[in-house]
């Protein structure tokens, strides 16, 4: 009992020291040594409860590139472009390499590309490939070609931003689509236009990837955050010390310790393997095409009224007949349009403006919220209101 009363009285103190100055704290009866070693006791705690760095940051140089080329789809069951200029151009520019000429070379006039479709092909390069390694393409259509589906791929250079080759693709496309059609009615399903080559492309030039420079290691916050740039320079410092500096608000500068000369992929799996307790921002995100609200945990909206109501309107089309009258020996029955339009506010008077207290925890503001029985469209209309108000305190994303 008398130690856990010891620990508690050593935690508050270490945690007041966090926030600034604090008075003197009681005497606990335990030497230097001993309070050093709760307090790295706690600082463990809070570490293994945190995100790995790996999670949050990257190694500067060890980055993603990417790649683009032009090529030609083959084996097209007549879904291919429908006789363009450039689509001509290339296949009689392919079958030139082979030493045929067509009629119409170069323009390519007298070949039909009903069977062909001109492509983009991208591709996503990730560090450290080496040559012969196999990367995913991705295929999309470039003319007016209906579907891709059971094409191949003819051998297509895939470059980079210095317009060096860097890979060479090639194989049968696949875009799992299915479209059927007849003159007056049509079924898809999935993507026609855009199709996928899993390993379609051979590496065929290395990218240098530089990570060390000057004896020190860059880790890249993926998210800036000055809260988490300092934090992550503090719990590196911990197991590192006098290693680590915050160099802006996301870039972490690591010197290499003697230990690690010559083992540096060794030392940047010991750090990312250090874990820290990251700060969340607060945000509400709303994309309005799906009508999806996200609401981080440090949202807050203060106190404020709110009223919401909702406006319908409604288009009936019809009609009435109208007929000649009896006796007539002229005449016809005639349609008269008789269409009519509502419009219709919800809720009427009952919609009345609403009190809200404070709200401190994004569990009140979602239950504050859902008491007002509004469609996530109408809350979206809400939280940009309280945005305007001033009452939201958080930042607000609109996608």
């Amino acid at each position: 009992m008398k130690k856990t009363i010891i620990a508690s009285l050593v935690l508050a103190q270490w945690f007041s020291a966090q926030a600034g100055p604090a008075p003197a704290a009681p005497s606990t009866g335990l030497d230097a040594a001993q309070i050093a070693a709760l307090r790295e006791q706690m600082f463990e705690a809070r570490r293994t409860r945190g995100v790995r760095v790996k999670d949050l940051a990257d190694v500067k140089g060890a980055r993603h590139n990417q790649l683009v080329g032009y090529g030609l789809v083959v084996g097209l069951n007549n879904t291919g472009d429908k006789d363009t200029v450039y689509s001509k151009q290339s296949i009689a520019n392919l079958l030139l390499r082979y030493g045929i000429r067509v009629p119409g070379a170069p323009d390519g006039t007298g070949v039909s590309s009903k069977n062909v479709a001109a492509v983009m092909v991208i591709a996503d390069i990730p560090p450290f490939v080496k040559n012969g390694a196999k990367i995913d393409v991705i295929v999309s259509a470039l003319g007016d070609a209906t579907t891709l589906t059971g094409g191949v791929l003819i051998q297509t250079p895939l470059l980079g931003a210095d317009n060096k080759v860097y890979a060479v693709a090639q194989g049968p496309v696949s875009n799992n689509s299915l479209m059927a059609a007849t003159d007056n009615a049509a079924v898809q399903v999935n993507h026609p236009t855009t199709a996928q080559i899993v390993g379609g492309a051979l590496v065929e030039r290395e990218i240098p990837v530089t990570l060390v420079k000057d004896n020190a290691i860059d880790f890249i916050l993926r998210e800036h955050d000055f809260s988490d740039t300092a934090r992550l320079a503090e719990a590196i410092n911990q197991k590192f010390p006098l290693s680590t500096r915050a160099v802006d608000g996301n870039t972490v500068r690591v010197e290499i310790p003697e230990d690690y000369q010559g083992a540096h992929i060794d030392f940047i799996a010991q750090v990312q393997q250090v874990t820290l307790a990251p700060d969340t921002k607060a945000r509400v995100v709303i994309n309005e095409r799906t009508g999806t609200i996200v609401a981080t945990s440090p949202v807050r909206v203060a106190a404020c009224a709110v009223a919401q109501g909702n406006v319908v309107i409604t288009i009936a089309k019809g009609g009435n007949v109208s007929q000649p009258g009896a006796g007539a020996t002229v005449g016809s029955s005639v349609t008269v349009p008789a269409d009519t339009v509502t419009i219709t506010e919800e809720g009427g008077n009952r919609r009345q403006l609403v009190p809200f207290r404070d709200m401190p925890t994004v569990e009140e503001v979602a239950t504050s919220l859902n008491a007002l029985q509004v469609s996530p469209r109408d809350m979206m209309a809400i939280f940009q209101a309280l945005k305007q108000a001033g009452a939201l305190k958080a930042e607000l994303l609109i996608k």
